[in-house]
């Protein structure tokens, strides 16, 4: 993964969601062009701000997860805060999109 991006797994999925700081987790697959088309604008995302942890689950490796928030398709990406879901974003968006869309988390 970059460097300004989590790795989160079933086993440390709970754990990172559960703290004050909102969370953005990109459920992908290593196989999803689109999620390959985001992950560039995440990464500067989570680079250019503190507001919002940007964290990576592997929906092939980490299914437990993505079955429990039933993630259907990806790439999801949704946005916890005290381990509640606060926001669901489905499919690819620009940079500018995702910006937009997280512009209450990110400040």
């Amino acid at each position: 993964m970059g460097q300004n991006t989590i790795t989160t797994t079933d086993q440390t999925f709970a754990e990172l969601i559960a703290g004050d700081t909102p969370v953005l987790v990109d459920f992908w697959a290593e196989w999803c062009g689109p999620c390959k088309m985001i992950a560039p604008a995440l990464e500067e995302i989570a680079g250019k701000q503190d507001a919002l942890r940007v964290a990576k689950l592997n929906v092939d490796d980490n299914s437990q997860t993505a079955m429990q928030y039933e993630v259907m398709s990806i790439p999801t990406l949704i946005v916890f805060a005290d381990g509640m879901e606060k926001k669901r974003l489905v499919g690819a968006r620009s940079k500018a999109q995702l910006e937009t869309e997280l512009a209450e988390f990110i400040g």
